[in-house]
């Protein structure tokens, strides 16, 4: 259907008769330039104003292209049928650890060794994907908590930002308090009631002014859920693996059973797959419905159309004086 999005401006059609009836026509000189005394002695044919045969088509043009201009202005758009909105879905934050550890190369993609923060940002992609009818958030931390993208639909915006996010870029350090803190503020104010903070990290909490426990007892007092994953692969010493030293599991263990949630434990970018599996399982959020319309602008179509004629008009007007 098409429609106007300032119907309004379609009083500026009678602007140019309007102009004609109260602005005075400009009359020609009268007076000579240049005063010759013995003009008289020369013989002076009369002039005659040759009639303009083109001045009805210039009159048409000029009053198409005046036109076309006022339907360009009033903003012509088509708009196509009526789409749902999912009215079923989860709020979903992710935080991503960024310190100076996750760039340890101990992850496998395909046939190459990649660093922590590369692996998790394939995980984490796929992820995203995955989450149709679910809002996303995302928060990057270090030294301190950053919020990146607040919880929307548009999961290849949250995509693009996460492939965009540099290791260092918040800080060495790894403020996990912080990022548990920083979720609960941003999601303490949504009307639904089930919330997700998927937590990404490969260290321990040596940075923040909000201590882990404390943070992860206020995210249990507001229902949020809280899924920890510790990133890193098991390294071979001696001839058997030993886990990765910096990786405080316990301390992640606690924040997912204090708030109900689960600690992951990602050796590989397989073991990833459960997190999916787990948040399927999570009983969607039922949302009113909304109603969404596609727009598609088509200004263009009539102002080039008036460039056109107006164009015309100007030089058929030359080419008859």
């Amino acid at each position: 259907m098409l429609e106007f999005e300032w119907v309004g401006l379609f009083l500026l059609l009678p602007l140019p008769f309007l102009v004609r009836f109260f602005m005075p026509v400009a009359q020609q000189a009268q007076e000579a330039a240049l005063n010759v005394p013995f003009l008289s002695d020369f013989q002076q044919a009369p002039v005659t104003s040759k009639p303009n045969r083109f001045a009805p088509f210039i009159m048409l043009l000029s009053l198409l292209g005046w036109l076309a201009l006022v339907v360009a202005v009033a903003r012509p758009v088509m708009v196509g049928d009526s789409i749902s909105l999912p009215i079923k879905g989860r709020n979903i934050m992710m935080a991503i650890d960024l310190s100076g550890s996750m760039r340890e190369e101990d992850y496998r993609l395909g046939s190459q060794w990649v660093d922590r923060l590369t692996a998790t940002k394939f995980v984490a992609g796929e992820f995203i994907k995955r989450r149709k009818g679910d809002r996303i958030g995302l928060i990057l931390f270090g030294d301190q908590a950053y919020l990146q993208t607040p919880l929307t639909f548009d999961r290849e915006t949250v995509d693009r930002l996460l492939n965009e996010s540099a290791l260092g870029l918040a800080g060495q350090k790894t403020a996990i308090g912080d990022a548990i803190g920083l979720a609960v503020k941003r999601l303490r104010n949504q009307k639904d009631n089930e919330h997700v903070l998927i937590l990404l990290t490969d260290g321990e909490n040596t940075a923040g002014s909000v201590g882990v426990y404390e943070a992860a007892e206020i995210a249990a007092q507001q229902g949020l859920k809280i899924y920890t994953v510790g990133i890193g692969a098991d390294q071979q010493s001696a001839g058997f693996f030993q886990r990765s030293s910096a990786l405080d599991e316990k301390t992640l263990k606690k924040i997912a059973n204090m708030t109900q949630g689960k600690y992951f434990r990602a050796r590989d970018t397989q073991e990833f797959q459960q997190i999916y599996e787990e948040l399927d399982r999570l009983e969607p959020i039922v949302r009113d419905k909304e109603e969404w319309r596609p727009r598609t602008d088509l200004f263009f179509w009539p102002l080039a159309v008036a460039l056109l004629l107006l164009t015309s008009a100007i030089l058929l007007r030359h080419r008859s004086n």
